[in-house]
């Protein structure tokens, strides 16, 4: 059965040794850097299973169904970092930038093979953040972005030739869905019918609805759901706004539809995560 796991903070990264439970095929909303050092695992993504060896790493745009199977029989070793897509744009990622998460986004889900120095300077690069991450003092998150900011662009530098290399979409569906989570990202703050996003991009708003569905695994309504939450985190997090003007800011119609929404997709409500998360930001920026 596939689960959809919920990530509070910006970003995470954690190194795992041994692994002795199964995890359910499962989707996330943030992006997830993934490297193998060593162990004997099968990683599924979706449909298609990659045989790993040690200095594998794997980006994941998180939505597509994904799943480690791994050999108890041999020690496990990987090191996992999650980040949200739109915080790292807004707070990490300078304004000036190409854009770093192009590799996820348009390559979706893929394994680069590591070796030699390319290996060697990705295992320290995550060494690093893991420390920093540890620390929770200012200066050590400041130093932790900057560093993701650094890993960020080494990950694109890898991933030049398979961008050149791939289409921009290997089919019209994957296009077609590409359209509707811009659109999405665009008008997420306005009222938003299947019959405006056909509107918007010319086809059936019956065909978009199964389509979106097919790729992603999630309705557009659970995505439109999901692209609200994260920004009202952001502005909880980046501001004093009052709860209610939050609300309304990322497209609630009624404060209690917003407050339900929110505590179902945190498990804690809008009051609570600000007062919980405020302090951390206060660390990060």
């Amino acid at each position: 059965m596939a689960t959809q796991h919920q990530i509070s903070e910006p970003y995470t990264i954690g190194t795992s040794s041994n692994f002795n439970v199964q995890v359910p095929y499962h989707t996330h909303f943030h992006y997830e850097i993934y490297y193998f050092h060593g162990g004997k695992v099968n990683y599924l993504i979706n449909d298609r299973i990659h045989v790993l060896e040690p200095g594998d790493l794997l980006l994941m745009h998180g939505m597509t169904l994904h799943r480690a199977h791994v050999d108890p029989s041999e020690e496990y070793h990987r090191t996992t970092l999650h980040f949200d897509p739109f915080y790292f744009k807004q707070f990490i990622q300078p304004p000036f930038a190409t854009d770093l998460l192009e590799p996820f986004q348009k390559l979706q889900n893929i394994k680069l093979q590591l070796r030699g120095a390319d290996k060697d300077e990705v295992e320290a690069t995550l060494l690093r953040l893991k420390e920093l991450y540890a620390v929770q003092d200012s200066f050590s998150q400041q130093r932790f972005k900057a560093r993701l900011l650094d890993f960020l662009i080494l990950i694109n530098q890898l991933c030049q030739k398979p961008l050149k290399d791939k289409p921009s979409f290997p089919s019209s569906k994957e296009h077609h869905v590409q359209s509707i989570i811009s659109y999405l990202d665009r008008q997420y703050q306005e009222d938003i019918t299947l019959e405006g996003i056909q509107a918007e991009l010319h086809l059936s708003k019956f065909y978009l609805a199964k389509t979106f569905k097919e790729v992603t695994g999630n309705t557009i309504f659970q995505f439109l759901m999901q692209r609200r939450i994260y920004q009202a985190k952001i502005v909880l997090i980046d501001s004093q706004q009052p709860i209610t003007d939050v609300g309304y800011e990322v497209g609630f119609k009624h404060p209690s539809h917003f407050s339900r929404a929110f505590k179902l997709h945190t498990g804690l409500t809008p009051e609570q995560y600000r007062k919980q998360n405020q302090l951390h930001a206060n660390r990060l920026i």
